[in-house]
């Protein structure tokens, strides 16, 4: 699947989504977009799932109308996630269009 990783996401994780190919949005310049205009930008280029720490979110945003899978990260402190990567990979692998999965992290 295509992946994007939004600026919240630690990029090592990105290591760990064997499979998948993982772009960040600094990577295509969207660094900048704010979420809904990002989520529309990653649409519009194909992705398939967004990868945020931002659980915030569906509460600012219309997610009902999304192809695009969103995978939150209840942690984006890597010391701490690191530990959990298994969670957001078995995420990222579930994922389905349209689908909104948040993923528990502890916070240590």
């Amino acid at each position: 699947m295509l992946v994007l990783f939004d600026h919240s996401t630690p990029a090592p994780l990105r290591g760990h989504l064997k499979g998948h190919s993982v772009t960040e949005a600094r990577e295509r310049g969207w660094d900048r977009l704010v979420n809904g205009d990002l989520l529309d930008a990653a649409e519009a280029a194909g992705f398939e799932v967004f990868v945020t720490a931002d659980k915030n979110l569906r509460y600012q945003q219309n997610l009902t109308r999304r192809n695009l899978a969103i995978v939150v990260i209840g942690n984006a402190q890597w010391r701490v996630l690191r530990l959990y990567v298994d969670r957001v990979v078995a995420a990222v692998d579930a994922a389905a269009a349209g689908s909104y999965t948040e993923v528990a992290i502890p916070f240590e």
